[in-house]
């Protein structure tokens, strides 16, 4: 922890958020999730496969997606790539399968866990059922099971789009359903890890949006999952008649000021009270596309519709590299105030693109840093996988995950403050955290000065002296969330982040 002489108290939070401690994960990084679909098996002449994909960029590889049936069974998605992908190529001559060649076979070589994507935006319309249902949950748990022991998977990752939205048969049931559908399967997959002795992991894809948050029992999903996936993108499209940014990290000009990644994971961790070590902010490999009615531009009237003919190969919402095959027909812009780029056409070309370049991803990676999150997940990874030249069929480079890793593992939040050496001020802690609104402080040795509390947008909350090597705070007047307890001497400022968790 860095010591950093103070001007107010507005600024010791500021710097105190940029200085707080990393989480790390696997070797000195974070968790990077990338989600696989097994639908981009087969573009560009199956470039991103098995034996193509570099496993050292990621932790986990989220194969996507499987399909709930009515009655609580999965079924393969693409039974053809799946068979390929899954338990590797087809050896014609022996009937059987080559060797070392599917995905979970090459990810485990690599130390890498893979998990399969139960569900999806087009394949959650059976889950209110199944949830509500005891039996129909027993038989989802078990075919969790069944999945893990057939295709040697590492858990479950549920992706249920979304609990209580109407729009995919979803009821005001959901809330309590979706809890007991995952205590279902926490339970199953935990007995069977016994059995094999190894520890199943349990993660699920949740919405961005504060309404469908709204919608999740957080209090008691929370402890059943190891990673919360947080799908902070699609926070603008074709449904919307302005354009604006597929996945802003700040708040753009105009908009929802809630629809962007900050907004997001603030109101998840201060809001609902959830552990920011176990979230992984989304970030987007891919862009959405708009046709607008006149000259095009951030914030102007759109037809409602995504750019097909330029972008026909991604259907309007191009993947990274499409959008870069594409740059000499637009004028590249950035919003200085959301933090992400945009293109806007030239010549005529009356198109909006909004998309992530490797500078508004390493601004993404230095947020989830500073805001101590477990890591990122990658919608999708083959989007990043960058030819020669289109069509030769040979790798490049992977410039989007290669950004997110060299951040994650190498950015400090104290370099901006670096110099200033921490033996200067007294070192204290503070216990329980996360807490039930009381915490006692205990400082190394005597020292006079003032403990404040202060909210996560930097307002002070309370203020006492410190007058004993030990003391005794009584927080009733906060809600969940996270803060932090601020010492204030002579000799500089020191912080603590603090959690306080009903």
């Amino acid at each position: 922890m860095v010591a950093f002489k103070i001007i107010n108290m507005k600024y010791v939070f500021l710097l105190f958020v940029l200085a707080s401690s990393v989480k790390t994960f696997g070797q000195g990084c974070y968790e990077v999730v990338g989600y696989y679909p097994n639908w981009q098996w087969y573009d560009r002449d199956k470039l991103v496969n098995p034996q193509s994909i570099d496993y050292s960029k990621y932790t986990i590889i989220n194969y996507a997606f499987l399909n709930p049936q009515p009655d609580g069974s999965i079924a393969l998605f693409d039974p053809w790539a799946d068979e390929n992908l899954l338990f590797g190529q087809i050896d014609w001559a022996s009937g059987g399968y080559i060797p070392n060649t599917s995905l979970v076979q090459n990810a485990h070589a690599n130390n890498v866990k893979v998990l399969p994507s139960i569900g999806g935006w087009t394949l959650s319309g059976n889950f209110p059922g199944i949830a509500a249902d005891p039996i129909k949950r027993a038989t989802f748990a078990q075919a969790c099971v069944d999945l893990i022991q057939t295709y040697q998977f590492d858990g479950i990752d549920l992706d249920w789009e979304y609990p209580g939205f109407a729009d995919h048969g979803g009821t005001p049931q959901d809330m309590v359903n979706f809890t007991l559908l995952l205590q279902d399967i926490r339970s199953s997959i935990d007995a069977y890890g016994l059995t094999v002795g190894k520890q199943m992991l349990l993660t699920a894809a949740v919405g961005a949006s504060a309404d469908k948050m709204d919608d999740v029992d957080w209090s008691a999903v929370e402890p059943l999952l190891d990673i919360i996936n947080v799908m902070s993108y699609d926070f603008f499209g074709t449904w919307d008649n302005i354009t604006n940014h597929n996945a802003p990290l700040f708040a753009p000009s105009q908009g929802d000021p809630s629809f962007n990644v900050a907004s997001t994971i603030d109101r998840l961790i201060n809001f609902y009270g959830v552990d920011p070590n176990k979230i992984t902010a989304g970030v987007a490999f891919y862009g959405r596309s708009l046709k607008t009615e006149g000259m095009p531009g951030l914030h102007v009237p759109t037809t409602g519709s995504a750019d097909i003919p330029t972008f026909a190969i991604d259907e309007g919402t191009p993947l990274y590299y499409n959008i870069l095959q594409n740059m000499s027909l637009f004028a590249d812009n950035w919003d200085a105030t959301a933090k992400v780029p945009y293109l806007t056409g030239i010549n005529g070309l009356n198109t909006f693109v909004s998309y992530d370049n490797e500078q508004s991803i390493e601004l993404k990676a230095q947020y989830i840093v500073e805001e101590n999150l477990r890591g990122a997940i990658i919608w999708e990874i083959t989007g990043d996988y960058i030819e020669t030249s289109p069509g030769s069929g040979v790798i490049l480079g992977t410039p989007l995950v290669d950004k997110l890793n060299h951040v994650l593992c190498n950015y400090s939040p104290q370099d901006p403050i670096a110099g200033i050496a921490e033996n200067d001020i007294k070192q204290f802690k503070v216990y329980p955290n996360p807490t039930k609104n009381e915490i006692t402080v205990q400082f190394d040795d005597y020292s006079k000065g003032a403990l404040t509390i202060v909210d996560f947008y930097g307002k002070n909350l309370k203020t006492v002296k410190v007058n004993h090597f030990e003391m005794f705070l009584n927080l009733d007047f906060l809600s969940n969330g996270s803060y932090f307890v601020v010492f204030t001497s002579d000799n500089g400022t020191i912080s603590r982040r603090l959690v306080q968790k009903f």
